[in-house]
């Protein structure tokens, strides 16, 4: 009995070819825990700021009447749009020079880490502000919504490539610096 001949083409073969690697391998990702420690020192360093700034600009003072007036103690709408742009801009001018210099934050540059693109490059100002850190921020600043997406945002740096939902957004992820 001869054996029939071999199809020209199977289309549910597997490929012959080797699968190459993912661009960037090259860069280690950065420690976890340096990445929540790299945060906290941003953080730090913005509530030196913002602080004062919302003492200053009556923040408190609706926060509070906000809560004695009932109503689940939320603001209104007006006072948290206008706080969080305030923020973000605080952000835009502490963060903003190292970023465009080195892709780096204060606190990653004070412990070896930076930000690059899935090829290893440092991406342009423009796209980490635009597409990294705005949306977060944005949706952030939500009431309910925004608590549950900064969890899971954080959460998701548990994944096997460690890029958080701010990452995958933006097309990054933290190295540690040669």
């Amino acid at each position: 009995m001869q054996a029939p001949p071999p199809m020209p083409q199977d289309p549910y073969r597997t490929p012959d070819a080797e699968v190459a690697s993912t661009p960037g391998t090259a860069l280690d990702p950065a420690i976890r825990a340096l990445r929540l420690v790299a945060v906290l020192i941003d953080g730090c360093i913005a509530l030196v700021v913002m602080v004062p700034l919302m003492f200053m600009g009556g923040y408190w003072e609706a926060a509070f009447e906000a809560g004695r007036s009932g109503g689940f103690g939320l603001m209104p709408l007006g006072t948290t749009l206008l706080w969080a742009a305030v923020g973000f801009l605080v952000f835009v001018l502490i963060q903003g020079y190292p970023l465009q210099m080195t892709g780096q934050t204060w606190g990653k540059k004070l412990l070896s880490l930076k930000i690059v693109d899935l090829q290893g490059n440092k991406p342009s100002l423009a796209d980490l502000l635009l597409k990294r850190y705005l949306p977060t921020h944005a949706i952030g600043n939500l009431p309910c919504l925004g608590v549950i997406y900064l969890l899971v945002d954080s959460l998701m740096i548990f994944r096997p490539d460690q890029r958080c939902v701010h990452d995958l957004i933006a097309g990054t992820r933290v190295v540690k610096t040669s």
